[in-house]
């Protein structure tokens, strides 16, 4: 288990800000994350990658010449804010479009993807990969939907080396995808991993068993069975990943791969030494020439005991880019002519130090909001051990610790917001950012939507009506359901908001004041999240084990539940209920 932290919620920060300080001459830390500390040449696509922490030496550790211009790096196994993705990347490139990497979870497809877009609006082309390489999380007929473990390594790496070599953009993305294509993961695992904080991982196997298809932000394995000699691992991993070949290779007999064996966290190097032994055995006789493999912790999961198996079917455009040289924190290879060194500079977020202007009767229904962001935050710290139980029975278990970051930055921007004399909407939007940049996850992004949809409706003057507030509910539900892709029935929080706010829009319409009508939608909101008990997951992390969450509510569902009922009669003093 994780033993040494401060404040588990400021576990993520502060390691960044510590792996920043003990590689001076090859990173810099940045807001969002870390760029290169040397200097990259004008008009090089940047490549930057990113995820969430507990992953090192990926995503961070990744950065230097010949590998990526910079990592967003986001809470523990949640991905980064899309305003954090979008800093670093402005701290990368140089003029020649920027290329956004990183695995194929929910969360990181939404934030990199909205930061492609913002970064694309404001001039800097920008394309997206999500690596898909994780064979065990989806048929090959839905391989879009698979995860991304450790072939994250040789998509960022063949990628930094086209941008390096001074290919366009567009060039930079074929050839990611062209490496994603070809290449294919698979794991086992031994025992979960504890998040910093926790007092119990996030997954058990029972002794003498392992887990086989597991995740790496400690989802369990798609099945078990008895935990065998290191040569039967070996035999398994390598003839699991055989048996699917990418397009174009019919058998495995005179083809180059490049291999990694890559160690999970807890897995000694001397026991991956001897796995990959027989890997190397196996990979001969079944007539594969290895390229320059790996073997240690490349893609990790924080003391998880595992270990996986990647293989990239190298073609003659593949080969020179994945041996390439590069010099990074956590991964050297051949020898790189050492650029010039950036002075340091004072890169900070800026601080904003003023508001719009807001009429009298919005600044008093801040305070009201802001009254209700406390209790949002006191609800969620006193329930985050129990959302986190949740979340693990079927996903990673991190929606506790995200929700926690996430309502207390929301709250702390809303009181600087307040003394500052903000109104209603104002003080709402910069929750929502604050929120959004400080969980990250798909949670992170969606609570940002509700509460900047909220505020939106509920403006900077005049006093916010009950059916005002009920619209601005009713568009946070449809933002949620349009930025998310989920629909009810998805088991995602989804089921509870859509019928809160058509409870809401229905009590209001009918004339209840705010209090009333809010209360019935609460109760509403509490019976959807019951029910999503019976549901399986179609979307998220989940998905891969919707059986295993069958009789367990969905963690955003419930959480969302928790706070609408915590809410209720603190807007009745201030706001007119009609």
């Amino acid at each position: 288990m994780t033993r040494l932290f401060n404040d588990p919620a400021a576990f993520a920060d502060e390691a960044l800000e510590g792996f920043a300080a003990a590689h001076p001459r090859r990173v810099r830390q940045v807001p969002g994350g870390v760029v290169r500390a040397t200097r990259t040449a004008p008009g090089q696509v940047a490549v930057v990658v990113g995820g969430g922490s507990g992953h090192y030496p990926a995503f961070s550790g990744l950065v230097g010449q010949g590998l990526a211009h910079g990592a967003a790096v986001g809470n523990v196994f949640a991905s980064p804010s899309a305003h954090q993705v979008r800093q670093v990347a402005e701290a990368a490139e140089t003029g020649g479009g920027v290329l956004l990497a990183y695995g194929n979870y929910a969360g990181d497809v939404l934030h990199f993807g909205q930061a492609a877009e913002a970064l694309t609006a404001q001039g800097i082309p920008t394309r997206t990969l999500g690596v898909t390489d994780d064979i065990s999380s989806a048929s090959p007929e839905e391989a879009h939907k698979r995860r991304g473990v450790a072939g994250d390594l040789v998509v960022f790496k063949t990628a930094a080396a086209a941008a390096e070599a001074g290919l366009p953009l567009a060039e930079v993305a074929r050839i990611a995808e062209l490496a994603n294509a070809r290449t294919r993961s698979f794991g086992v695992a031994f025992s979960g991993c504890t998040l910093p904080g926790a007092d119990h991982p996030l997954f058990t196997v029972d002794e003498g068993r392992m887990a086989v298809g597991l995740g790496i932000h400690g989802e369990p394995g798609m099945g078990e069975r008895p935990v065998p000699s290191a040569d039967e691992a070996a035999g398994l991993l390598v003839s699991t990943v055989l048996a699917e070949l990418p397009e174009g290779v019919e058998a495995p007999r005179g083809h180059r791969a490049a291999v990694i064996l890559n160690g999970l966290g807890s897995v000694k190097y001397e026991e991956l030494f001897v796995v990959y032994r027989r890997v190397a055995q196996l990979l001969a006789e079944a007539g594969v020439e290895v390229v320059d493999p790996e073997v240690g912790e490349l893609v990790t999961s924080f003391d998880m005991a595992g270990v996986s198996l990647t293989l990239c079917w190298l073609t003659d455009e593949l080969e020179p880019l994945w041996t390439a040289p590069a010099d990074a924190p956590a991964y050297r290879k051949g020898t790189v002519e050492a650029a010039e060194l950036l002075a340091p500079d004072a890169l900070a977020e800026a601080v904003e130090e003023t508001v719009p202007p807001a009429t009298d009767a919005s600044r008093e229904a801040a305070r009201t909001v802001l009254a209700a962001l406390r209790v949002l935050q006191d609800t969620v710290d006193t329930h985050a051990d129990e959302l986190g139980r949740i979340d693990a029975v079927a996903g990673d278990g991190d929606h506790g610790i995200g929700m926690r970051r996430g309502s207390t930055g929301a709250y702390e921007a809303a009181v600087r917001a307040e003394a500052l004399g903000a109104g209603a909407e104002t003080l709402l939007h910069r929750a929502a950012d604050a929120w959004a940049d400080r969980a990250g996850g798909t949670s992170g992004a969606l609570w940002g939507v509700i509460l900047r949809a909220v505020g939106s409706a509920l403006g900077d003057t005049g006093r916010p009506t009950a059916r005002v507030v009920a619209a601005g509910v009713r568009d946070a539900s449809a933002g949620v359901m349009r930025l998310g892709k989920a629909e009810v029935g998805d088991k995602t929080m989804v089921d509870v908001l859509v019928p809160f706010a058509d409870a809401l829009t229905a009590a209001t319409d009918a004339g209840q004041p705010l209090s009333a009508a809010w209360d019935t939608a609460a109760h509403a909101a509490s019976e959807a999240a019951a029910a999503t008990a019976g549901l399986l997951p179609r979307m998220g992390r989940a998905r891969p084990h919707a059986e295993k969450s069958l009789g367990t509510p969905d963690a955003g569902a419930h959480s969302l539940a928790l706070i609408v009922r915590a809410v209720h009669g603190v807007f009745a003093p201030t706001l007119e209920n009609h």
